[in-house]
């Protein structure tokens, strides 16, 4: 799995290209595409096919249907804001990676038992950031977090220090590669 893990809302499929290319003009080769969009499964099966250095998956699939969707669109991993039973035995099936969104010690519990040891842990900064992660890791020393919403530069490092973060996921991401660009374009 990638260190970072972009949050990329496409909403038309025309965005695809300078977002896909401002990101890894900024050395990030991976790509959360979220499934709040019409156009989330066109722009996934676009990403793949024009990006297959690229790591691109689908995030905020809630259900099913969703899931099915976004892996028929190429989709290699797949992210949700929660935990979703359906969603983690089609994953399974396929071999698939998901990442549920998993704050509480249940949610944790119940991830552990369909097999998954990374989680989303979304939202960070409403959950207690670092500091509930710390807590969660002693009770669940196998378990890996990819903490999203209220992780930004001020402070992504004292995350990245912590040896049970998978990864960091959340859309300044996109938005810091676009201004890049545009910096750089000028």
């Amino acid at each position: 799995m990638e260190k970072f893990v972009p949050v990329v809302v496409i909403k038309e499929l025309s965005e695809t290209d300078k977002i896909l290319t401002a990101l890894k003009n900024n050395g990030i080769n991976c790509a959360e595409i979220t499934f709040r969009t019409a156009c989330a499964a066109q722009a996934i099966a676009y990403a793949c096919e024009k990006y297959p250095d690229m790591s691109v998956g689908a995030g905020t699939v809630i259900n099913a249907e969703q899931c099915n969707a976004a892996l028929e669109a190429g989709a290699q991993f797949i992210v949700s804001p929660g935990l979703s039973v359906a969603v983690s035995k089609i994953c399974k099936e396929k071999n698939i990676p998901y990442y549920p969104g998993c704050v509480t010690p249940t949610e944790i519990m119940q991830a552990l038992d369909l097999g998954i040891t990374t989680v989303k842990f979304f939202p960070a900064n409403v959950y207690g950031g670092l500091k509930a992660l710390k807590a969660l890791s002693a009770p669940f020393p196998q378990v890996k977090f990819i903490p999203t919403g209220g992780v930004d530069r001020s402070n992504i490092d004292e995350f990245l220090a912590f040896d049970k973060i998978a990864a960091i996921g959340g859309s300044f991401f996109v938005k810091e590669s676009l201004e890049k660009m545009e910096e750089e374009n000028k």
